[in-house]
């Protein structure tokens, strides 16, 4: 384990990495119908308090063990059977969020002990994988015992949440300390011995396989939403609209995500690495919560909602504009140029979600409200294949000349 080469040519995600990745299914797929139960209820407060929560859990225990994974897979015996751990571990986690969930929800004590416990199985895994590590490859050693003791840290402190019944306001404040560390960990590490030999391009797939992971939730949502559709009214043109608007935002969200020139500027800058992966965090819960928002809408078709037209719709425009604008600040901090057909484009999308919004207020029918919303991530789409990706190609020539 002495670290992968950071410039090894053709290098692609191997079949441990996919195997693990789909354990994340299954949490993503609970986070959101718990997100969506909530919407639907109501309680919005629970809602993000919950799925922020979660989303965090989720991504953070991927994201430790892709740049891992990216710097140090052996594909051993010992790696293979550490990540078996750990995917049992993401399995805990997904068990425990309906219960985390319903504590949010009745607002005294926050109930997150088997949530906590799968997150604690997963980071003690990383903290073995981590020292295994410091051991083998001694140029980076400082790098790999700094993220090693960072978790540690961070796992006493989650240890004695589980053990301790603090009262959710306490337990929220506390919860939020411990991510600092987590997330401060990294930032300190690579600092350490030049830092890990994570392959830029490596982990701009692995991020790019994840984000497809959480874009499943939309084709979930759909399903729930066409299935509402069909059960109320039958096979109609609503139930058209519905499809179509379901796996257009989905499809639309996949399509503007491959925007990002994320490996090729990655590779020169690695610096950049910090914000652009923690800035994916928000990427992947908006990609997740625009799913549950989906489902939120076949709530509302089968009349199993207190909200209405406008509030069913807004949850899945909040996180859908979340998205398109984590995209749009992300590309811009990757190339650090502005680029005036952004401005163009922002006002183009925000415009059509605008005009959605007024349409349900108006009380047109929700599939025609969804597929106006699905116009949003197309604005961006069309853009780019008319110019924004002859604008990408000079800026980035401009990044690989020499300065």
């Amino acid at each position: 384990m002495a670290g992968r080469d950071p410039h090894e040519a053709h290098r692609v995600a191997t079949p441990l990495e996919l195997l693990f990745d789909l354990t994340f299914v299954t949490a993503f797929s609970l986070a959101a119908a718990q997100l969506a139960h909530a919407l639907a209820e109501g309680n919005y407060a629970a809602a993000l308090i919950g799925f922020g929560f979660a989303s965090f859990a989720i991504c953070w225990a991927w994201i430790n063990f892709s740049w891992f994974s990216s710097a140090y897979d052996t594909d051993d015996w010992i790696f293979r059977l550490v990540t078996m751990v750990q995917m049992i571990g993401v399995l805990v986690l997904a068990i425990g969020l309906p219960r985390m969930f319903a504590s949010i929800e009745h607002g005294e004590h926050l109930n997150n002990s088997v949530m906590v416990l799968g997150y604690v199985i997963m980071r003690v895994a990383m903290i073995f994988q981590w020292l295994r590590a410091a051991r083998q490859d001694l140029g980076r050693r400082r790098a790999c015992l700094t993220y090693a003791i960072a978790i540690a840290i961070a796992q006493i402190g989650w240890v004695v949440q589980i053990l301790v019944d603090f009262s959710l306001a306490t337990s929220l404040a506390f919860g939020a300390v411990l991510l600092l560390i987590e997330l401060a960990g990294p930032v300190i590490a690579e600092r350490r011995d030049g830092g890990t030999p994570w392959h830029a391009h490596h982990v701009a797939e692995r991020y790019s396989l994840f984000a497809i992971i959480a874009l499943g939730e939309g084709v979930v949502g759909t399903l729930a939403t066409l299935s509402a559709v069909v059960e109320e009214q039958g096979w109609n043109l609503d139930a058209a609209l519905i499809g179509i608007a379901g796996m257009g935002l989905t499809f639309g969200m996949w399509w503007v995500y491959y925007m990002l020139p994320s490996g090729t500027v990655l590779h020169q800058h690695r610096s950049r690495s910090f914000v652009w992966g923690y800035g994916q965090m928000v990427i992947v819960a908006a990609i997740v919560a625009t799913g549950a928002g989906l489902h939120v809408a076949a709530y509302f078709i089968e009349h199993k909602t207190h909200n209405g037209p406008v509030a069913t719709l807004l949850s899945v425009a909040i996180p859908l504009g979340v998205f398109l604008g984590a995209i749009y600040a992300l590309y811009y901090y990757l190339v650090q140029r502005f680029d005036p057909l952004h401005v163009w484009l922002l006002a183009g999308t925000a415009a059509v979600v605008a005009l959605a919004i007024i349409a349900a207020i108006a009380g047109v029918d929700m599939a025609v409200c969804l597929i106006l919303l699905t116009l949003a991530p197309a604005v961006t789409v069309v853009g780019y294949e008319l110019s924004g990706h002859r604008h990408q190609l000079e800026v980035l020539a401009q990044e690989e000349a020499p300065h």
